[in-house]
């Protein structure tokens, strides 16, 4: 049993060496036969592929010839096509430039021509001012004058003649203007005068206040004068305490502290206890009466003439007016009396009667203020109607009222004339003598400065200015040009109230002897 098993092993040791070797063997033909048949399809593989890159070869050599050849006859066409373009161009240029001869040709000719007119002219000029020398020589051998005279001559009778007739023109065209409008004019004026009766009343700027005795003016004084320094401090017025009996007077520049002092005065000597402290309470009890008084004043400015709506701070301003005065004249009262003339020239040519007075009250409403504001009365009343919203009708009656701009309505004029009635009647303003003899003076050097015035005389307190001109150097119808001349100059370089009349007096007299 043991050889048997001895035996399978070494059967197994001797076959499996055996087996290995011949599988191996096997192995190794069957891999040199596989490496023989790839090597075999390698090489008809990379054949193949010689075959086809050739082949690709030879077609894209064939298309870039192709391509090559359709560009050659591309370039080919364009270029046929340029040399034909260039021909025509060549073509058109020749044409061109022979056309170009041809004008020169042309234009040498004509220069050429016009070389040859020139000279003629110039002979034909020369000519000519020879002939207008001897016409000129023979025509003042005949006139006996020379030519510079002549034209003098003339243009002195044309410039007569001009003169006359502008003259004549200008009363031609016053007359028939006056003679249509005169008459209604003075009707409405006449009319609205006499129906408004309007108090005036003069105001300055001291204010008198009554002691009951002079003793009273040592307590006004008080004690190294604490008393009147308080007062006026408190007051802005200056108190003068004088010989004058029983009376202390005040003096300011401003009506409205003015009257607060006044007021306060008296509420002193009434109450008799006078120290600083009352002095305060009194100033302060003062200043609200006349706040007061301002309110009413315009309240009542506004309800006499009828006029309602107005702002409340206009109406404020409107009783500040009461205090303020132009010439003497005191502002409020003028400002009523605008009102209700304008109200009354409305109705005689049938405008709004409330719409005029309203503008007749608030024209002047820029002078309650104009001492605190800078400006002319003019702007800052305009300013102020438009502020608390008032029409443009109103806006342009206060724009308007001295002639700074032109009116653009009918009211407008009115306030224009309502303004100038009511400040030139008699009494209504007053000047200080120094301002009124200045005017006076500078009217008449306006006037002695115009050629042809011999003298001239204010008259009429300067509401007329009479002139005496040269007869042999101011003709009739120069008096005319004159007048106006004289009339502009004047309203250019004076202010005054209402207008002034210029009168000039042309006299001519001879004198002999009967011997």
């Amino acid at each position: 049993m043991v050889n048997i098993m001895i035996a399978v092993v070494v059967t197994l040791i001797i076959a499996v060496p055996v087996s290995v070797l011949v599988t191996t063997n096997y192995q190794k033909k069957q891999y040199e036969e596989t490496v023989g048949s790839a090597e075999q399809k390698s090489r008809e593989i990379i054949d193949e592929a010689l075959k086809t890159a050739e082949t690709k070869k030879r077609e894209a050599l064939l298309e870039a010839k192709e391509e090559s050849l359709k560009n050659k006859n591309e370039m080919e066409r364009e270029t046929r096509e340029r040399q034909k373009e260039v021909q025509r161009y060549e073509k058109r240029l020749m044409q061109k430039e022979e056309s170009l001869d041809k004008k020169l040709e042309s234009i040498e000719k004509r220069e050429a021509s016009f070389a040859l007119k020139e000279e003629e002219m110039k002979k034909t000029k020369a000519e000519i001012a020879a002939l207008n020398e001897q016409r000129l020589q023979e025509l003042e051998r005949i006139s006996g004058l020379t030519s510079e005279q002549a034209k003098d001559l003339l243009l002195k009778t044309v410039e007569d003649e001009v003169k006359l007739d502008t003259a004549k023109m200008i009363r031609e065209l016053e007359a028939s203007a006056k003679e249509e409008a005169n008459k209604k004019a003075k009707e409405y004026v006449v009319n609205a005068i006499q129906k408004c009766a309007v108090d005036h009343v003069t105001e300055t700027t001291i204010s008198v206040v009554q002691l009951p005795n002079d003793e009273m003016k040592g307590r006004i004084i008080g004690r190294e004068g604490r008393n009147i320094r308080t007062l006026e401090t408190m007051t802005g017025v200056d108190l003068i305490i004088d010989d004058t009996p029983e009376a202390v007077v005040l003096s300011g520049f401003d009506p409205v502290r003015r009257e607060i002092a006044r007021i306060a005065l008296e509420k002193l000597i009434v109450d008799g206890r006078i120290h600083p402290a009352r002095i305060e309470e009194m100033v302060e009890k003062a200043q609200r009466e006349v706040d007061v008084m301002i309110r009413e004043e315009g309240e009542n400015a506004a309800l006499e003439v009828g006029v309602h709506g107005i702002h409340p701070e206009l109406l404020r301003l409107l009783g500040k007016m009461k205090f303020r005065t132009s010439y003497g004249q005191n502002a409020l009262k003028h400002s009523i009396e605008v009102a209700q003339i304008a109200g009354l020239l409305a109705s005689e040519i049938g405008l709004d009667v409330r719409l005029a007075k309203r503008a007749g009250l608030l024209h002047d409403i820029g002078k309650s203020v104009d001492h605190e504001v800078e400006g002319t009365h003019i702007q800052i009343g305009v300013d102020l109607c438009r502020k608390y919203k008032e029409s443009p009708i109103i806006i342009n009656a206060v724009e308007a009222h001295h002639g700074d701009v032109e009116p653009q309505t009918l009211i407008a004029c009115i306030i224009q004339a309502a303004d100038t009635i009511s400040a030139a009647r008699p009494g209504a303003r007053r000047e200080t003598l120094e301002t009124y003899s200045n005017r006076l003076k500078q009217l008449e050097e306006i006037t002695n400065g115009f050629k042809g015035v011999d003298k001239s005389f204010a008259i009429q307190a300067g509401r007329e200015i009479r002139i005496m001109v040269i007869p042999e150097q101011v003709s009739d119808a120069d008096m005319v040009l004159l007048a106006r001349d004289i009339s502009k100059q004047i309203e250019a370089e004076l202010e005054y109230p209402g207008q002034i009349k210029v009168n000039l007096i042309r006299e001519s007299r001879v004198t002999d002897f009967a011997k």
